[in-house]
């Protein structure tokens, strides 16, 4: 059985094959932009006969410097793209294992694309939505 945590760390170290992405696999205090950060969402328990399998549901929130907006939103249209070396969706899906902890990840939306206030710093931000089966 996978635990949560290890989960989290899977998914921050696919996106750590994002060149100049930080990632967090625990929500830092002062997150420091390009940044990635992993945060489960809602586990829905046996989802197949005898408890065999559940399905966790992650959001990653990118955040990027918001110093100049056409620079901060061409960074997060590049990581909203569905292939390109800045893909989350390509990064996240390079293991879909999860080196062994899960038996599929999959990336489903993206929302929330705009501003986003983390303490007194006003961030560029995309939510990511994944959905990881596994034990």
């Amino acid at each position: 059985m996978a635990l949560l945590s290890e989960l989290r760390t899977g998914l921050a170290t696919n996106l750590a094959t994002i060149t100049g992405l930080r990632t967090a696999a625990i929500m830092p205090d002062n997150p420091n932009p390009p940044i990635a950060i992993v945060q489960p969402d809602s586990i829905a328990y046996d989802d197949t006969f005898g408890r065999g399998m559940q399905t966790y549901t992650f959001t990653v929130v990118v955040l990027v410097g918001r110093v100049v907006e056409r620079s901060a939103q061409n960074s997060i249209d590049a990581f909203c793209a569905s292939t390109g070396s800045s893909s989350i969706k390509l990064a996240l899906e390079s293991d879909k294992t999860l080196g062994g902890k899960a038996y599929d990840v999959r990336v489903s939306e993206v929302r929330n694309y705009g501003e986003l206030l983390v303490g007194d710093v006003n961030y560029f931000s995309a939510e990511f939505i994944i959905l990881c089966y596994s034990d």
